[in-house]
């Protein structure tokens, strides 16, 4: 199991757990809770290889990410009050799941001849659209369209990654940059309470 396999699979499971976090937060039944985690894991993914055209989309070959969503779903279930003590922890590992979401985007991307500035959009698509599916099905303003630097992390290190893929960098060493900058943009967005500007009417 290579590194980057094995953090999809913990940035899918920690999805899981905030999309079913978000549905117990609005008294959702089971089934309500199962969907939105399994949605908030798989939408962005699926979402990407449906516009590449890459069939079948990854969760369907793969039945560890059914397995995987499915304890998410059942842990919260169980745990919620001791899941809910853990926000830092999963905050950390939201962050990291973006960031491994969003290299996965760029390169399945860039091997199916994409335009680089374009694979750079579908990996932002992979590692948000999850998200925006749970905030608009809780009836939530998405968090890409708050104040929290969040999607302009993972296009930071999209950027990143395209330009030193370009220089020909090594591609273990331009993957552990690339995650590393998107990790390190958000933290360090959220220590100084670093945001965009506001629209205001």
């Amino acid at each position: 199991m290579s590194v980057i396999y094995f953090l999809d699979l913990i940035g899918t499971l920690v999805f899981a757990i905030s999309g079913t976090l978000s549905a117990a937060n609005k008294k959702l039944d089971l089934f309500g809770a199962y969907f939105t985690g399994f949605i908030t894991a798989i939408g962005g993914g699926t979402l990407r290889d449906v516009i590449l055209g890459n069939f079948p989309v990854a969760w369907i070959s793969d039945l560890n990410y059914i397995v995987i969503i499915s304890l998410g779903v059942i842990l919260t279930f169980l745990f919620k009050n001791t899941i809910m003590t853990l926000k830092r922890t999963l905050f950390l590992f939201d962050t990291i799941g973006i960031g491994v979401f969003t290299l996965i985007g760029i390169e399945k991307s860039l091997s199916l001849d994409i335009h680089p500035f374009l694979a750079i959009i579908m990996g932002l698509f992979s590692a948000v659209m999850g998200g925006v599916i749970r905030d608009t099905l809780c009836n939530d303003i998405p968090l890409i369209f708050r104040k929290e630097i969040y999607a302009t992390a993972c296009l930071a290190g999209g950027v990143l990654f395209i330009i030193l893929n370009s220089l020909e960098i090594n591609s273990a060493l331009n993957q552990f940059l690339t995650i590393s900058c998107i990790i390190l943009f958000r933290l360090l967005c959220i220590r100084f309470r670093i945001s965009l500007p506001v629209l205001k009417y």
